[in-house]
């Protein structure tokens, strides 16, 4: 077991907002003593994005002190949903949806965390298996009082907007995982702070253990708001290199301290030390690349950056698209090309004003546009695709 008292100190510091109890555990850390941690994830959507990588890289930090981590697929919770931040009811998944939504989460996570040591875990091992009577003795640990003073409960009730009796639920169930896997820590990002606090409340009277809890502050979406697929504000963890490079160059300067804290190991003053916003966020984005991507890459994406957003050309490698076809309907186009993840996503975007055909804005998503051999077309700031007729 690592425990030098400075690696522990970073551990406990950096991108934390909150411990509970940090003396205590600190003192656990130091004393050698090999701890059971976890981070879970509700598969409520396929693709990982920085925001979790916050707490990944935690993760990975433990792994290298030497204890036990696991992360677990909360592919039950993600039936109920987690009302945390959420301003109406989510709208229930099914299992088909939630097994398509996990399939490549230990592939994204494996960008980070090493899977030879750490565990993979679902919590529907042991939450499909409770039976009623279990549910009320879970029950009798959590007041409605309690519940009713979380600050999302609070505001519905004062929109009259609903709140279902399994959002309440919600928590015992995210609490009862510490219980079934008898963690010593708990780590995720603070919007989870009172889900965690259940746990530790649970594991207290299931397992007479003091559970500690580990709150990391969130990162922001590159718009301020909180990043999620909803607000299309994510940088996902399987972007490519230039969109990824991209991306990172588009938050607000605002969020560069954040960024750096949060989702590289760089030194904040080294960054600090850059004059310009704009320099500041190439050097944070070519570090984030190269997290994800390599080195290669992130000069390559930076190259192509520069060239088409600085220089106004195209970038130097562009996807090809094979068609036979001479017209072709803009959404399915788009689509087809895996420009964009959705129809209604490149619906949106066209309607935005954000498709060139040829440098020709299109903005009717109904049209078909002709394509001929070596066609460019542009979606958003940063996607390409060039025509090959075959």
């Amino acid at each position: 077991m690592e425990t030098n008292e400075k690696k522990i100190e970073e551990v406990l510091s950096r991108g934390v907002e909150e411990v509970i109890v940090k003396d205590d555990l600190q003192k656990k850390l130091e004393s050698g003593k090999k701890l059971r941690i976890y981070f879970g994830i509700d598969p409520t959507g396929s693709r990982l994005h920085l925001g979790h990588s916050v707490v990944l890289h935690k993760l990975k930090e433990f792994t290298d002190l030497g204890h036990e981590v696991i992360l677990l697929i909360g592919d039950f919770t993600a039936k109920i949903g987690d009302p945390s931040g959420r301003d109406a009811t989510r709208v229930p998944l099914t299992d088909k949806q939630i097994r398509e939504n996990f399939k490549d989460y230990k592939k994204q996570a494996s960008k980070i965390l090493n899977f030879s040591k750490v565990k993979l875990k679902y919590n529907s091992q042991w939450l499909s298996k409770l039976r009623l009577a279990d549910i009320l003795k879970l029950s009798s640990h959590v007041t409605v009082q309690q519940m009713m003073h979380r600050e999302m409960f609070d505001k519905r009730i004062k929109d009259n907007s609903p709140i279902s009796v399994s959002e309440f639920m919600y928590p015992l169930m995210q609490g009862y995982d510490s219980v079934a896997m008898n963690v010593d820590l708990e780590i995720a990002g603070n919007d989870q702070l009172f889900n965690m606090l259940v746990g530790r409340d649970l594991q207290k009277a299931y397992n007479n253990k003091d559970k500690n809890v580990l709150a990391m502050r969130l990162l922001l979406g590159t718009d301020g708001r909180k990043m999620s697929k909803t607000y299309n504000n994510a940088i996902y963890l399987d972007d490519e290199p230039s969109e990824m490079f991209g991306k990172v160059m588009s938050i607000k300067d605002e969020l560069i301290d954040n960024y750096v804290e949060l989702c590289t190991n760089l030194d904040l003053s080294e960054v600090k030390n850059i004059p310009n916003p704009r320099d500041q966020k190439a050097k944070l984005a070519f570090e984030i690349v190269k997290m994800y991507h390599g080195e290669k890459e992130a000069k390559m994406a930076e190259e192509n950056f520069n060239k088409t957003f600085r220089d106004g050309g195209l970038p130097s490698e562009i996807e090809v698209f094979e068609t036979n076809k001479e017209k072709y309907p803009i959404l399915d186009l788009l689509f087809d090309s895996k420009l964009a993840e959705s129809k209604s996503d490149a619906k949106r975007v066209v309607e935005g004003g954000g498709t060139e055909v040829d440098n020709l804005k299109v903005s009717d998503w109904k049209a078909e546009v002709g394509l001929k051999d070596g066609t460019i077309v542009k979606f958003g700031k940063r996607k390409f695709i060039k025509i090959k007729k075959v």
